[in-house]
């Protein structure tokens, strides 16, 4: 791929980003013509994705560029209706990519199942009948997903925990057996789920209690991606705000976050805002990333900032962001709606983890826009600017018009939809 750095993009004509995005991603003919689909979504293919379909429902598709990841290029997809989060993210992409790019990284990849069983008679023997037999259940659920074993893939381990195990209710006190699995680069929740249910008549047997749940966590925490970043305070110079004031705001900021839950819902929701765009782009579900997300933010016991920001001994900004991917590149959704699979290529990522890897890098660029903003002039500045062109549109505005009636709310400072219908009926009398 060559650059994602192009000048001016936001400027241009739709066909002519697209375009661009095509030469930057230097495709052939035959790929070019094929690369966007002409129907996002077919109603025909949304009846097989799920129930009582009447119709589509589209979002923006933007493109975060300047993206530098592990020396790689990106452009990278991003379906969000919120304005600002693609400039944002793109903006500070840009700042990381003169400091050298985000550094980013993923562990093993391995989903959880869980296989929970009330009233058994004894729950320490319970729990070493089923740990002595750990080989033959884990041959079980391998049994039960062979394909995933011919790709590399499997359980890998196993283990059981006693929850409630001091509680009186016969409703509280569990035992659950945790299967830890090799998805492959698939998000492998039927498979995880497929598992569990096989292993469970054996459970049973084992523990002399009844199953019930039988079912995939979502709190991956065996599949972690890290992004870093280190940043000159040179580079984060904003108007008559220095490099040094902006990186001690950012910091403050997130302390605030650090410290206190009410900051941190919000501070997380920008960063999910750069992160969900990518994970629904890719066709993969962000209910179970968010879910994760919000999980591993609260693992110390009080909810708290997802990200980290600190100063080096050379006084550098540094970012640093961690949290659990359950996604993938094959399966699901990614298998059949043409734009997932669209921006996949667009992507040009070789597997899940690579995925994580870019998806937790716009997770913290989206992060550092919100701060950096709200260090210096405000989060409203930048923020207004776009939310005035939609609320012209919605208004009627169409072409050139839009610019003209957003500018004038902006100048007036009344962005709202009652002076932007005066504007409109102004403008085209």
């Amino acid at each position: 791929m060559k650059t994602s750095r192009i000048s001016g993009f936001y400027r241009k004509p739709v066909e002519e980003r697209k375009e661009l995005i095509l030469d930057m991603m230097e495709l052939n003919g035959g790929e070019r013509s094929a690369f966007f689909p002409t129907e996002p979504l077919e109603l025909e293919i949304a009846d097989h994705m799920v129930e009582n379909v009447v119709g589509t429902f589209p979002l923006p598709l933007g493109v975060g560029l300047n993206f530098l990841i592990n020396d790689k290029e990106y452009a990278v997809p991003m379906a969000i209706e919120e304005a600002s989060v693609i400039a944002s993210a793109s903006h500070i992409a840009k700042i990381v990519r003169d400091a050298g790019g985000f550094k980013a990284s993923s562990g093993e990849r391995l989903m959880i199942g869980q296989i929970q069983v009330v009233g058994c008679p004894d729950f320490e023997e319970a729990k070493a009948a089923v740990l002595n037999e750990k080989s033959e259940l884990i041959e079980i659920c391998n049994d039960a997903y062979p394909s995933l074993i011919q790709r590399g893939g499997g359980v890998r381990d196993l283990d059981v925990r006693i929850l409630n195990e001091h509680e009186d209710s016969d409703y509280s006190k569990m035992l659950i057996v945790h299967i830890y699995a090799d998805t492959c680069d698939a998000m492998g929740a039927n498979m995880i789920n497929t598992m569990a249910e096989a292993a469970a008549p054996r459970v049973e047997l084992l523990t002399k209690g009844k199953v019930y749940l039988r079912i995939l966590s979502n709190y991956a925490v065996k599949s972690l991606a890290r992004a870093t970043c280190i940043i000159p305070p040179s580079l984060l110079k904003t108007g008559d705000f220095d490099g040094e004031a902006v990186r001690d705001g950012v910091i403050h900021a997130y302390e605030f976050a650090a410290s206190d839950p009410f900051r941190a819902v919000t501070h997380n929701k920008g960063i999910m805002n750069g992160i969900d765009p990518v994970v629904i782009a890719t066709g993969n579900d962000w209910r179970a990333v968010e879910a994760g997300a919000h999980a591993y933010a609260a693992r110390s016991g009080q909810y708290s900032s997802m990200s980290v920001w600190s100063k080096d001994e050379a006084g550098n900004l540094v970012g640093e962001l961690e949290l659990p991917m359950s996604i993938g590149t094959v399966g699901g959704a990614t298998r059949v709606h043409p734009m997932a699979q669209m921006a996949l290529k667009m992507l040009d990522i070789k597997s899940a983890s690579e995925l994580a890897q870019v998806i937790v890098s716009v997770g913290l660029a989206q992060n550092l826009g919100a701060l950096k903003a709200l260090a210096t002039d405000g989060i409203q500045k930048g923020h207004m600017a776009l939310h005035a062109r939609s609320v012209a549109v919605a208004a009627g505005a169409t072409g050139e018009l839009i610019e003209i009636i957003a500018e004038k709310m902006i100048e007036t400072k009344e962005i709202r939809s009652g002076k932007a219908k005066e504007l409109v009926e102004e403008y085209t009398l």
